[in-house]
């Protein structure tokens, strides 16, 4: 008899240690809350928590799905699962990082990185920029190869131990905070001043300007490194798990009032039917990701006789009440 598949939900952008998120949490309690992720808090055991740090260089979402694939969590190969969502094949003896082509906005006292898709490339503007700075690459030895509007993937043997700031740990904020002082980050460091240059220069840097639009003018590397030996380049389908990615965007643009109607949303839809399948009896796991923790909360697939009882006496008393913002803020 094959034991019954646990579904597990992953929920990453859950909270923010950002200045605009933590007034917009405290809303969040506010009626009408969040009633189904209340209920699923409520009626859920916590299980365990991955802890970590906001400047750690992998987000906590990362860090718990790179553990389901035999990755270490600070030199994760995400370049490649991403080149495999692409329907790229690269060579897995070889070291890959991601080129994600963006635009650095200079301010009065320093840099802020914009989500690369905010620039809303085109195929053709991608690739005729990557065109344009690939000799820079190729003449230090990297191997280039285009993957999407705003993913690239490049090898180089520096590759191999460097490590990177995830792409959604930089969005947002001073890109020159995450650069690395790793010895192999130099030749990083220097193609990158090399590229602003040539793209400053770039025919599509003023016909961007001309039509509003954000100008390419740098790049940022990210998830470098070789696949461990035995290592998975995907989570094995039996673990049934769901990663929601709906409040990634409004969180990463600070646009509080768009991330609070998606929290909303996503309890109104997606954790209303998690609630559904806890009330029918599925085993079910859910993992919340802030910037700092992944923390998980379940119920066992089977039950002893006493955690039975204990679950009778609990329906029969009243709920204790849960303090929605206060388990986000803690994440």
């Amino acid at each position: 008899m094959t034991a019954t598949p646990v579904t597990h939900w992953i929920l990453p952008f859950a909270s923010s240690l950002s200045a605009p998120c933590q007034p917009a949490l405290a809303r969040l309690g506010q009626d009408p809350a969040l009633p189904h992720l209340t209920q699923l808090l409520q009626r859920l055991s916590p299980l365990e928590t991955l802890e970590g740090d906001e400047f750690d260089l992998t987000m906590p979402h990362e860090k718990w799905l790179a553990r389901q694939m035999g990755w270490p969590a600070e030199q994760a190969p995400w370049a490649l699962w991403w080149a495999r969502q692409d329907g790229l094949t690269l060579d897995t003896g070889r070291a890959w990082g991601m080129l994600s082509p963006c635009h650095w906005l200079m301010g009065r006292d320093h840099l802020t990185m914009l989500d690369p898709a905010a620039l809303s490339l085109t195929e053709a503007e991608s690739k005729d920029i990557l065109q344009a700075v690939a000799p820079l690459f190729e003449s230090e030895g990297w191997q280039l190869r285009w993957g999407h509007p705003t993913r690239w993937y490049a090898s180089h043997g520096s590759l191999e131990g460097l490590p990177t700031a995830s792409l959604d740990r930089v969005i947002g904020r001073n890109p020159d905070v995450w650069l690395t002082d790793h010895p192999q980050a130099r030749l990083v460091r220097r193609l990158q001043s090399e590229v602003q240059m040539l793209l400053y220069q770039h025919p599509q840097h003023d016909g961007r300007q001309e039509r509003s639009a954000l100008p390419v003018n740098s790049f940022w590397l990210s998830g470098c490194g070789l696949l461990p030996r035995g290592a998975l380049l995907d989570i094995p389908a039996q673990q049934n798990v769901q990663l929601i990615t709906t409040l990634r965007q409004p969180l990463l643009a600070d646009d509080m009032p768009a991330w609070l109607h998606a929290w909303k949303k996503l309890d109104a839809t997606i954790l209303k039917d998690i609630v559904t399948q806890l009330d029918t009896g599925e085993p079910l796991l859910l993992t919340l990701c802030g910037e700092r923790h992944a923390r998980t909360w379940g119920r066992p697939t089977t039950q002893s006789i006493g955690q039975r009882i204990l679950k009778l006496v609990r329906t029969c008393l009243p709920a204790s009440k849960v303090d929605v913002p206060a388990v986000l803020k803690d994440l």
